[in-house]
């Protein structure tokens, strides 16, 4: 799966006592309701956000994944995560560029309308039955 958007924010790396490292990004997606997603980078995939700045435009390669934890009380919990395990900058893309926006043409030429005679005569080559 994928994610695209722009990046809001990039954390720096988390180490826990056991070594393991993580790192998180935010991305907001370029949709009609924007929405602002929490990816994960862990172990030695965290130094792909190195080359990532707040404000690019990326695509981000992504795993989702669940687990179960059983609480004190002995009721089960489900979490999920979401995980990167490749990123890429992307050409920005505009509001604009969507497929209902509209841009009017660059005139090529002047527009001169057909005139013709104040005389109630068809013209010889109108071939339009009224």
């Amino acid at each position: 799966m994928e994610i695209s958007g722009k990046v809001k924010k990039i954390s720096e790396v988390q180490t826990f006592g056991t070594g393991f490292q993580k790192r998180e990004v935010v991305v907001t997606t370029n949709e009609q309701y924007p929405q602002n997603i929490n990816v994960e980078f862990l172990k030695d995939k965290t130094s792909l956000l190195d080359a990532i700045n707040v404000g690019d435009d990326i695509k981000i390669s992504i795993n989702i994944n669940g687990r179960e934890w059983i609480n004190p009380e002995g009721v089960a919990k489900y979490f999920n995560s979401i995980v990167g395990w490749r990123i890429e900058k992307v050409a920005p893309t505009s509001a604009n560029s969507d497929t209902n926006s509209y841009s009017p043409p660059t005139p090529t030429e002047t527009y001169t309308p057909n005139v013709q005679s104040a005389s109630n005569e068809p013209e010889e080559d109108d071939d339009l039955p009224f």
